[in-house]
């Protein structure tokens, strides 16, 4: 078993490889003056199992082609078996025709990597489960439930009093997941979304007052639809409102935003890198995942089962 990086996790990657007792495939990935990328791997791998540890997170095509490209490498360096590890699996949030004349990108994406060669995908937390449909090659799907909920259960003594909240209608079964390993409650969040990257509440469903009050989701990108949920759960009498997501995405002027709006304290898994600031990020918190991967790695690379992960 090999285990190579790209170069938008490799701090999670190596914390992997340790998890793993692995060293890092040697490899290098390169550009050239144009931007085009070139990658050349510095070890044998043939008859190899390698595991390609790549989000595809901004810069998403960048970091995609990079994956396709180390992929491509792989298959004609003559590997056994080729698996595309990617932590966040960009351009989920397209996984359906909006509207006449639109692409299923998330389909699209799927494609390329099965084409580039790869035998498998093992992702975190995909934003909607039927994406696992998209490939025609095994596809794991990791939960990071059980992973915030440890954490959550370590930040905060009696679990029984907090209230769980789904902040929209759609993340409700990813809410409940948590809720129920909590033995918390659970309330919801009727949003509007006038555009993208757009929303509104309309209503808050659940009695959320003298509550202390956990927002659950997959992704953050701009940061709208959590801090209006918080500010709506304030306003609902909440006594105060954190929120937990899989996936920091983290774009344009979301750090600001956070660290602006009434939420106690936002935290994240390591699936993507955290953003390179120097700015206010005492707001922000990260839960590795890199135990979770690597022991899912482990277990197929040893033909074990990776449902029993969550068990």
């Amino acid at each position: 078993m090999k285990l190579l990086a790209g170069n938008s996790n490799r701090g999670l990657a190596e914390s992997v490889a340790a998890h793993l007792d692995l060293p890092l495939c040697r490899a290098q990935v390169k550009r050239f003056a144009d931007n085009e990328i070139f990658v050349t791997i510095d070890e044998n791998v043939r008859g190899e199992d390698v595991f390609v540890l790549q989000s595809t997170s901004y810069p998403a095509n960048d970091n995609l082609m990079e994956l396709l490209i180390c992929i491509d490498a792989l298959k004609r360096a003559s590997a056994k078996r080729i698996t595309a590890v990617m932590p966040y699996f960009g351009y989920a949030r397209q996984d359906r025709k909006t509207g006449g004349r639109t692409p299923i990108s998330a389909k699209l994406v799927s494609n390329l990597i099965t084409r580039a060669g790869a035998d498998r995908v093992l992702t975190m937390d995909l934003h909607s489960g039927q994406i696992q449909g998209f490939f025609d090659i095994p596809t794991d799907n990791l939960l990071s439930a059980p992973l915030l909920a440890a954490d959550i259960k370590e930040n905060y003594e009696k679990t029984s009093e907090l209230m769980i909240v789904s902040p929209d209608v759609g993340g409700v079964v990813r809410a409940l997941a948590v809720a129920s390993r909590l033995n918390a409650d659970l309330s919801i969040v009727d949003k509007r979304r006038s555009g993208p990257g757009k929303s509104e509440v309309a209503n808050i469903i659940g009695d959320v007052s003298g509550r202390r009050c956990i927002l659950f989701d997959d992704i953050i990108d701009g940061g709208g639809t959590l801090c209006n949920a918080a500010q709506a759960l304030v306003n609902g009498g909440a006594t105060e409102v954190s929120a937990y997501v899989t996936h920091g995405v983290l774009s344009g002027a979301a750090v600001d935003r956070v660290n602006a709006s009434i939420l106690k304290e936002l935290v994240m898994t390591d699936s993507i890198a955290g953003p390179d600031r120097s700015g206010d990020t005492s707001k922000l918190r990260y839960v590795s995942c890199d135990k979770l991967l690597g022991e899912a790695i482990r277990r197929i690379a040893n033909e074990e089962s990776v449902s029993k992960l969550f068990d």
